[in-house]
């Protein structure tokens, strides 16, 4: 009897507990199913589809094998239209460099030969005793009715004569305490020579006779025969 209790009690149990071992066995198979499944629908959905490439709207990030032959037609024409920008900009550059260098910067510039005649003319005793104290005088380009615009293009012109001697004239308005006037520039430079000669460097003051600084063409020259200008034998 004590063994026949014992069995049913064993029974008992096992059935009461049966189910609870049932579902704890079976929970763990459905999670890797739903799993699976999800992992099915994010691998089986649709690629996100990206911008098309334009002329105006390319960035660069798409490689060139994933292209399309009228998006590799764009990204082309896109290249090379920055190119030539690049190109334009700097040659455009180029140019700048080279007209500053030659108009400001060089020895031999028009600014350059400016600044080395209006030195002359303050150190001239007689320019300034017409014009005034050297430190009140001021030079400046072609004339304005405004009195405060004094940065004013300088007339200038650069030519060769058929012996290659190359010739520049420049005029320029000069200014003092007394009076003002203009001054004449003749420089030449000879074939071959990296200097420039004063051919003339004149002050001409209203009402004062023109004040030579330099006048070549007026020296008498026992080598070649020139006075004035003109050959005499």
């Amino acid at each position: 009897m004590g063994a026949l209790h014992i069995n049913m009690i064993r029974t008992r149990l096992f059935a009461l507990y049966r189910p609870h071992t049932i579902r704890l066995c079976a929970a763990p198979t459905s999670a890797p199913l739903a799993r699976t499944y999800a992992t099915h629908q994010t691998l089986g959905g649709k690629t996100p589809s990206r911008k098309q490439i334009t002329v105006i709207g390319d960035d660069g990030r798409v490689n060139w094998a994933d292209l399309s032959t009228r998006e590799k037609a764009a990204r082309t024409t896109q290249q090379s239209v920055n190119l030539l920008v690049i190109l334009a900009g700097v040659i455009l550059t180029g140019a700048v460099a080279t007209a500053l260098y030659t108009e400001v910067f060089a020895v031999d510039s028009k600014v350059a030969h400016f600044n080395r005649a209006v030195d002359r003319i303050k150190r001239n005793s007689r320019c300034i005793e017409v014009l005034g104290s050297r430190r009140d005088i001021k030079a400046y380009g072609e004339s304005s009715w405004n009195r405060w615009n004094r940065n004013r293009a300088i007339a200038s012109r650069r030519e060769t004569d058929r012996m290659g001697t190359e010739h520049f004239y420049m005029h320029f308005n000069v200014e003092g305490p007394l009076s003002r006037g203009v001054a004449q520039v003749h420089l030449t430079k000879r074939k071959g020579d990296d200097e420039w000669e004063y051919r003339l460097l004149a002050l001409d003051v209203e009402g004062h006779q023109r004040i030579y600084l330099e006048n070549s063409d007026a020296k008498f020259d026992k080598r070649s025969g020139k006075m004035f200008g003109v050959r005499w034998w």
